[in-house]
């Protein structure tokens, strides 16, 4: 009776780590999914910032990662400064065109995130799968790019901003 008793409560203990696991295990892992998430999507929309400022530049988007970093490190934009109120028919306005660095302006103090941008987080140096084109939307040429989280966490959800298809830069996550 005392044996049977002892065997109970161990297979009482066993099925009740079992379970707990059972609960603990998705929590968790949801929680890094969140985490890690967080840090891939902060990076795509770098990509996509960096892209932006390139196509505003070159009219186009950067075929790959070399030319796209290339750009970022030593390229520069076009800002138009506009002194005085256009709307106002009395008012002097003033426009100025001036060359600003591209790392400068959008990764002030940050030259690292430069040199990371094709890299996944947390992806062991897995890279970024990013391609850009054009595509014929209402008989209109669109440049399009798109880059994808090569290694995902979560392989059912596989981040992505841009599209090959549509002329669209919003994130997948958006």
């Amino acid at each position: 009776m005392k044996i049977i008793r002892i065997v109970l409560t161990l297979v009482i203990l066993i099925l009740g780590f079992f379970l707990y696991k059972g609960i603990k295990d998705p929590i968790n892992f949801e929680k890094e999914k969140k985490f890690r998430y967080s840090k891939v999507i902060d990076r795509l929309k770098d990509i996509r910032t960096a892209q932006l400022a390139y196509k505003s530049e070159k009219g186009e988007f950067a075929p790959d990662f070399n030319t796209l970093t290339d750009f970022l490190k030593a390229g520069t934009i076009t800002v138009i400064k506009q002194i005085g109120n256009p709307d106002d028919s009395l008012a002097v306005v003033i426009r100025d065109t001036i060359l600003v660095s591209v790392k400068d302006s959008l990764f002030p103090g940050q030259p690292w995130r430069i040199d990371s941008l094709p890299y996944v987080p947390f992806g062991d140096g897995a890279r970024f799968e990013m391609q850009a084109g054009k595509i014929e939307k209402g008989k209109v040429m669109v440049n399009v790019f798109e880059a994808i989280d090569s290694k995902p966490f979560d392989p059912k959800q596989v981040l992505k901003v841009g599209s090959m298809t549509e002329p669209s830069n919003a994130g997948n996550w958006e």
